[in-house]
């Protein structure tokens, strides 16, 4: 079963993105984009607060393995 991590090594920010990619099995600059795209379509507040929330609740790479 996979497992929900913030990725260490494809990080920009928090490795949110980079750990949602691999659980996904996408391309992480791909993902990124689309997050940018919803961030500026939503005013930032929705896709900022869930991606704020998810440093916080989704741990490391690190702790999971």
């Amino acid at each position: 079963m996979k497992k929900l991590f913030r990725s260490e090594t494809d990080r920009k920010v928090a490795g949110v993105v980079g750990g949602l990619a691999e659980y996904l099995n996408m391309d992480a600059s791909l993902l990124r984009i689309i997050t940018v795209i919803l961030f500026i379509c939503s005013t930032g507040v929705p896709v900022g607060l869930i991606y704020i929330i998810w440093i916080f609740v989704v741990p490391n790479e690190g702790d999971v393995k």
